[in-house]
């Protein structure tokens, strides 16, 4: 059979992608080879997009037939085998640690509850070769790794659609479109059902209001006939999403908060049929029509609440740009060219103009600007850069054009490797979120046997009771608050961190961090920023402060040595600004390993360096020199002896104050170095820490940190570095600073962004106020329940009555989450208390 070419295709009243015949007024299409192409139904509209946004439009130009359609069946083989050849796989499936194995993120639509998680992870439990799996309830991603010799990418795709869901290599722009679409059909839905309710309602409030004999037979039998006409829609059209889940979940035998529901609207609705066909008994139209109303409001608040509540990581995932403005020939040509940001490699010398976004990691040739990072680091001044300076890429240029030359290209660069990181958070359930799943699914168990209980016992009472009464039991309960409780106050916190600097990349870190007892932090990087800095200057001679620090300057100019940038910082932050503070010039300079600098500077031979280097040429010693704890740095001529500089990493800004934070919170805070004891203790004794460790190597930090656990300790872990990264993963919960070693990332259970220390106060506050939320909605749901549901059984509650219950417990629930998304920046107090001193076990050294 000869290929499909576009000209074979028949015109636009058939199906591009099935063939089938396009009904009239249908506006489905997809943009296909940028020709808008048209499709019969929403299904046909799902899987092309599918097709087109997974980078293989190349299948409609090479298939040699029309494929199935797309709303009566899954994707044919042909087409999902696309998504198992090497291109396909180099674009959405990454290789992990073992090399058999491949990780992909995968988008899952139609994700409601505990019961749908549960439904699609058993259902992959049985694909050969499938090494693990985990899906977000609230994101709607499938984390999976499998055995690239055993399964592919297609079974899991099969798998997944085996079970009624549809699921597609992750994509932002087309998540992003599809939760366009989704919110679209949910607010047409939720307007039938609205318009339905309300036109209902002025049928039946004549009835209610009608005392007997008011209202004639014959006009109470037409309004439960306008009632009913009125009422088909919003069963048939706006209460889909509640049949369909049900019909999937008793599928595939499994109970989820879908059944209960759609059993209430049915029971309701054909027993109000009969009643009006027979014209006896009651009928709930009414009810039946608000019920959808209410939970299609709460649907649609759950869904716009899910949105809002990955917002940051939307933001960050469309940050890169998708083309860049490319210099060919520079420097002799500035001639421009606009190429995808795909396609740029390292070396490429790009132009940035004000307000566009950085499309990879360079670092600037020309130009100064100010640089927006807050979506990187949470930063929210920008920070100057000009050549020589490096630049993140998803950075934004805010002010002046620059030119810059690629060092990484766009998918290793600074944000792709962020993003990364956030991908593989989320993968583990928290233990309260797993066992709210476990109590919602035997809940909706224990409800339906309820209600077959509660309809019997009235069939006894009063049988004019039994229907209503069981149906308002049905509705009445809402497992969903249970499913939604832990999972929404957890999205809103973390998104909330991330604007804020912290990314969170297990899901324990807010459950452990607020319980724990002892607060562990590296030194250098840590509580220092990790570049020396001028301390101390003590004047040897006749000349002046301002004089050592140029002609210091003026011998580093050249060096590269981290000690070398501590002076030339020194003297440009004392000389900014001052008459005749023009930088002085060296000649004949001769840098000797290990020692220290000599040149000429305005005729006069000087060095800087080591006391003996200098001593060599500016004579003895003085004896006012006396030892340092800090690395001390001198300064002499010809004429003597000039200065001696003291250097020592600086201290973080807002680490003194963190740390009278989680002492006044009463946790024991602990100081571990790789530093000599000396300079450990003199930070220590400024930051008022009471506990510190030197000279203590990787193995020793480990050992101490698994002997406060074994005293029953929970031990939380700041450090920067790869020689933290076993500490940092043998800790309860671990913080890596983001300035720090890759390494040490990855194994930290979250990153601080923007380098801050106070980001770990505001993680501690974040836990605090997520568990005391998630407490709050966990109480809430079990106490509505225990209320409600009897409060139905006993006839306190009509049907719909029992339908705004239900829609109000799930949207406490996550109105409630919401406010985690507002969680101030920690402030701190001005002083701190005393801690009691803990038993805390020796730092064992090595033979």
């Amino acid at each position: 059979m000869g290929t499909l070419s576009n000209s074979e295709y028949k015109d636009d009243s058939s199906c591009f992608h099935c063939g089938l015949p396009i009904a009239h007024g249908a506006t489905w299409s997809v943009r296909i080879a940028d020709v808008e192409r048209a499709m019969c139904c929403p299904g046909c509209e799902a899987v092309a997009t599918t097709i087109v946004g997974s980078g293989l439009s190349d299948y409609y130009l090479n298939r040699d037939g029309y494929s199935a359609n797309g709303g009566t069946t899954s994707l044919v083989p042909d087409e999902l085998r696309l998504y198992d050849t090497p291109e396909a796989l180099q674009q959405f499936a990454s290789q992990s640690d073992d090399p058999d194995c491949r990780d992909a993120v995968l988008c899952v639509e139609g994700i409601r509850c505990a019961a749908c998680v549960w439904m699609i992870e058993r259902r992959l439990s049985t694909v050969a070769g499938i090494v693990s799996y985990n899906l977000n309830v609230a994101t709607g991603k499938l984390h999976v790794r499998w055995k690239e010799s055993v399964a592919k990418p297609s079974a899991i795709l099969i798998a997944i659609r085996e079970v009624g869901y549809v699921a597609y290599p992750f994509d932002a722009a087309v998540h992003g479109q599809q939760l366009q679409r989704e919110g679209k059909t949910l607010f047409r839905q939720l307007f039938v059902a609205g318009l339905s309710m309300m036109q209902v309602m002025m049928y039946a409030v004549p009835v209610y209001l009608a005392t007997d004999g008011t209202l004639e037979a014959d006009m109470e039998a037409l309004m439960r006939w306008a009632s009913l006409l009125l009422t088909i829609p919003a069963v048939v059209y706006s209460a889909q999403p509640f049949f369909r889940g049900a019909w999937r979940n008793l599928k595939n035998r499994m109970l989820g908060m879908d059944v209960p529901v759609a059993l209430g609207i049915g029971a309701a609705f054909l027993g109000s049929v009969v009643a009006t066909v027979t014209d006896k008994g009651d009928v709930y139209f009414d009810s039946v029509t608000m019920f959808i109303f209410l939970l299609l409001c709460s649907r649609y608040l759950e869904f716009i609440a899910r949105r809002k509540a990955s917002s940051a990581l939307d933001t960050l995932q469309n940050a890169l740009p998708a083309s860049a403005s490319r210099i060919t020939g520079y420097p002799q040509d500035r001639q421009e060219e606009v190429i995808p940001a795909a396609r740029l490699v390292e070396g490429d010398v790009l132009i940035v103009k004000p307000g566009e976004a950085i499309p990879a990691d360079c670092v600037v040739l020309e130009g100064h600007s100010e640089i927006d990072l807050s979506l990187l680091s949470g930063e929210s001044k920008p920070q100057s850069r000009g050549p020589g300076d490096e630049i993140e890429g998803g950075a934004v240029n805010a002010t002046q054009p620059v030119v810059v030359r690629v060092t990484r290209v766009a998918v290793d660069s600074t944000l792709s490797r962020l993003l990364k990181l956030i991908e593989s958070a989320g993968q583990a359930k928290p233990t309260l979120a797993v066992w709210a799943d476990k109590v919602a699914t035997w809940f909706v168990a224990a409800l339906l046997l309820f209600s077959i209980a509660v309809f019997c016992a009235w069939q006894w009472i009063n049988p004019t009771h039994a229907w209503p009464i069981a149906i308002a039991v049905l509705v009445v309960s809402c497992p969903c608050a249970l499913s939604l409780a832990t999972p929404s106050a957890l999205a809103a916190a973390t998104d909330r961190l991330l604007r804020q600097g912290v990314l969170v990349l297990q899901s324990h870190v807010l459950e452990t961090l607020h319980r724990t007892t002892h607060i562990v932090f590296d030194k250098t990087g840590t509580l220092t920023t990790g570049k020396p800095s001028v301390r101390d200057l003590r004047v040897l001679g006749a000349s002046g402060r301002i004089e050592c620090l140029r002609i210091a300057a003026a011998l580093e100019a050249g060096s590269a040595h981290p000690l070398a940038h501590a002076l030339i910082e020194a003297a440009n932050r004392e000389t900014r600004g001052l008459v005749g503070s023009v930088g002085l010039v060296a000649s004949n300079v001769d840098s000797v390993a290990g020692k220290g600098i000599e040149a000429v500077i305005g005729g006069h031979r000087y060095r800087v360096g080591s006391a003996s280097f200098v001593e060599e040429l500016s004579g003895q010693v003085p004896a006012a020199v006396q030892a340092s704890q800090f690395t001390a740095v001198y300064l002499g001529g010809e004429q003597g002896w000039l200065a001696r500089f003291e250097l020592a990493d600086r201290i973080r800004d807002d680490a003194a104050d963190v740390i009278r934070h989680f002492q006044a919170l009463g946790k024991q805070v602990i100081l571990l170095s790789g530093d000599e004891q000396e300079v450990t203790s003199a930070v220590a004794r400024e930051l008022g820490i009471a506990v510190a460790y030197g000279q203590c190597l990787p193995a020793e930090k480990l050992a101490f940190m698994q002997r406060l656990q074994e005293q029953g300790h929970l031990v939380a872990m700041v450090g920067d570095g790869i020689n933290d990264a076993a500490v940092l993963r043998a800790a309860d919960v671990s913080f890596a600073m983001g300035t720090g070693a890759a390494l040490a990332q990855t194994h930290a259970d979250a990153v601080l962004l923007h380098g801050r220390l106070d980001a770990v106060a505001d993680a501690m506050r974040a836990a605090t106020q997520t568990m005391a939320v998630i407490r709050q909605n966990l109480a809430w749901a079990s106490l509505y329940n225990l209320v409600a549901i009897p409060a139905a059984a006993v006839g306190l509650l009509n049907p719909w009555l029992s339908g705004i219950g239900m829609s109000l417990s799930s949207a406490v629930v996550v109105i409630n989450a919401l406010r985690l998304r507002r969680i101030p920046k920690a402030r701190f107090k001005a002083g701190h208390r005393p801690v009691q001193e803990a038993v805390l076990p020796p730092i064992v050294r090595n033979a």
